[in-house]
């Protein structure tokens, strides 16, 4: 990245994660463009063409596939923990607890009062809970991701899984409805499954401030609504929950 920036243009951040690709532009002030594609076969091309497309002073890297960029294309790149750090903070600086839901990550990030990342978790060895995760279930039950995750809040009794293994889970899918469990109750067993394997871990993270949740799981409203209540925080879901880690590198960029 040159050292001489010019003013007249943005900074770009790119997010290569493993499922989508964003790109944001920051002027130095906020979000003056965004994106969000599809990784497709080829995500080095893609990201290739978003840097072509959009004219910028300085650019960096993060996410899943950060590497390849910073070996292709000479992008020098940014941790995901910082990046997020980072692009949460424009908008809701302080202290704070980030769980980011990715394609086929968690991460869960503590702020403290200084704005520094003071501890963080990351499981990237499993898609158990993950976007990828939400995409299988949701097609096993004959339902849009749209439609799973507009299932409404419930105080009953819902199925347990004992599983969050993807292939065993989607098998216990067609095991639950097979004994006649209702479709609604089984997506809601799911979303709440996922929330008790992560509450124990939030918990013990949190420190102080809101929970800010972020990442495209975060765009499920039902999976808001089932941390605010079994983990008793404040939650709070970014405008743009997907791009704070590509927000993150261009603010970064930018200075």
């Amino acid at each position: 990245m040159s050292s001489i920036r010019d003013p007249r243009l943005p900074a770009l951040g790119i997010d290569a994660g493993s499922r989508t690709i964003k790109m944001v532009l920051f002027d130095g002030r906020g979000m003056c463009a965004s994106m969000v594609v599809e990784n497709g076969y080829d995500a080095l091309e893609r990201c290739r063409g978003l840097l072509d497309a959009h004219p910028h002073s300085a650019a960096l890297a993060t996410g899943y596939g950060r590497t390849l960029l910073e070996l292709h294309l000479q992008l020098p790149t940014i941790s995901e923990i910082k990046a997020f750090a980072v692009g949460v903070a424009l908008d809701h600086p302080g202290p704070k607890t980030i769980l980011d839901i990715g394609g086929q990550d968690t991460k869960i990030i503590r702020i403290n009062r200084e704005g520094k990342v003071a501890k963080f978790e990351m499981n990237d060895r499993c898609a158990a809970g993950t976007g990828k995760f939400f995409e299988v279930m949701a097609r096993s039950l004959g339902y849009t991701l749209e439609e799973f995750a507009s299932i409404p809040l419930s105080d009953g009794p819902v199925p347990a899984l004992s599983s969050m293994c993807t292939v065993f889970a989607e098998s216990e899918v067609t095991t639950l409805l097979a004994r006649g469990e209702r479709r609604e109750a089984v997506a809601l067993a799911i979303h709440a499954s996922i929330i008790q394997r992560l509450k124990s871990r939030i918990v013990a993270m949190h420190e102080e401030g809101p929970l800010l949740f972020c990442g495209g799981c975060a765009l499920n409203p039902l999976l808001g609504r089932l941390l605010e209540r079994e983990t008793g925080l404040p939650v709070v879901v970014p405008s743009k929950p997907q791009l704070m880690g590509a927000l993150g590198a261009a603010i970064t960029a930018y200075h």
